[in-house]
């Protein structure tokens, strides 16, 4: 069996980072190849759970490769096939509704 590959995507509910990175480490521990993506506020706000900057370096170390936070770096997943599953963990509600609706203005939208 190949190694497979799983977009990780994080929105906004900054509470549950540490919860979220932890099954990030986790599950490259098992072996997975890890392709983490970020929405806009997930990867550029600061908040009392912790620094933006000190979220994305640590899941950039855990997974070993640059974040994907922008549409134009969100646009090749699907047509290049880029992953064997989708996780969006954690997906707020915001996302959720964006998802059910078919909006795609984020780059876990889009990913999706």
């Amino acid at each position: 069996m190949s190694k497979i590959t799983v977009g990780f995507a994080l929105c906004g509910s900054f509470c549950t980072f540490s919860q979220v990175i932890k099954e990030m480490e986790a599950l490259t521990s098992k072996g997975y190849e890890i392709v983490p993506i970020m929405s806009f506020n997930a990867f550029s706000t600061d908040t009392r759970f912790g620094k933006a900057s000190e979220h994305t370096e640590r899941i950039e170390a855990i997974c070993k490769r640059k974040i994907i936070a922008t549409i134009p770096d969100a646009e090749p997943i699907g047509p290049k096939k880029m992953l064997d599953i989708l996780l969006i963990e954690p997906c707020t509600g915001n996302t959720a509704a964006k998802l059910a609706n078919g909006i795609t203005d984020t780059p876990v939208t889009l990913a999706a």
